[in-house]
């Protein structure tokens, strides 16, 4: 049997985490962001005989396949017989740069093994190894979440799908993002969540109130200064663009700016960022459908 699946890059902009409970998911985080048209899509394939699996990747490559071997194991375990899976996933998205790549894998992977295995699980249980995974793997907390549900979102209660849950803010805007090089989510996991939380908290409650995507970029990038993630690059380009009148934010976790604008302002913004040589610029649309088949 063979499935393809595609789940949606996510961007967020500030975040309260929750790593006591036991369970995996029951951990995760409250927060805000987007997603994004860009992402990863994973084709299986299944054959019967021996039991393993192949993982490669195309498009932005990454080295460490810890998150597809813990979905891979899962599957296999639930699966009855022996298989081999080949797994391939395509990127779109540059990898730890803050575009949630780790939990597009995870999902994307999720998905199209349910299918090309004939378990049967529903979505929910689903999205749950997804989630399992990242957690397990230390490579996110919220982004399976939001990826799962796609569109722009208020994170409300942290846990996986089933458990967490979201609310959505409407805008017509559209993203662009410049990405100059990865930082590691494991570190700031392990090392600055007490300095983090009391302040993403806060701005769930503010950003409920308002429901505003303006408000949303001035609180990503308040929330980037207070926890020092903002190097000189970075803030050349914040300065940049703000002194050109548009707001901008922060992905967490990466060396990547972000901003919101209306679609006729699109090649005025693109006009400033070219002149990064060193950045990856993403021009994109917000994804409001989530994981799905493809």
């Amino acid at each position: 049997m063979q499935a393809q699946a595609f789940a949606p890059g996510h961007i967020t902009g500030f975040f309260k985490a929750q790593v006591e409970p036991a369970r995996p998911e029951l951990k995760g985080s409250i927060g805000a962001g987007f997603c994004i048209k860009n992402g990863v899509t994973t084709k299986v394939k299944v054959t019967t005989g021996k039991s393993g699996f192949k993982i490669t990747n195309t498009g932005y490559r990454s080295d460490n396949t810890q998150v597809s071997e813990y979905v891979a194991k899962e599957f296999l375990k639930i699966a009855k017989g022996n298989h081999f899976l080949e797994i391939e996933h395509h990127a779109e998205i540059p990898v730890g740069y803050g575009l949630g790549s780790s939990g597009a894998v995870a999902l994307s992977l999720a998905f199209a093994l349910n299918r090309a295995l004939g378990t049967n699980l529903s979505r929910t249980q689903v999205g749950q190894i997804a989630h399992n995974a990242e957690i397990h793997c230390k490579t996110g907390l919220g982004t399976v979440l939001s990826s799962y549900h796609g569109g722009f979102e208020i994170r409300t209660k942290h846990g996986a799908p089933g458990i967490g849950s979201l609310k959505k803010i409407h805008t017509d805007f559209v993203p662009i993002v410049i990405c100059f090089s990865p930082i590691s989510t494991k570190k700031f996991i392990r090392t600055e969540l007490s300095k983090i939380n009391g302040l993403g908290a806060k701005m769930v409650t503010r950003l409920l109130r308002s429901r505003n995507h303006m408000e949303f970029l001035d609180m990503s990038l308040e929330f980037a200064r207070y926890v020092g993630v903002i190097t000189p690059k970075m803030q050349q380009v914040i300065d940049d663009l703000q002194q050109h009148g548009f707001k901008c934010g922060v992905a967490m976790f990466g060396e990547t700016v972000f901003t919101l604008v209306p679609k006729t302002k699109e090649s005025q913004v693109l006009q400033i960022l070219e002149k990064y040589h060193d950045g990856i610029i993403i021009k994109t649309e917000i994804d409001k459908s989530g994981v799905r088949e493809s």
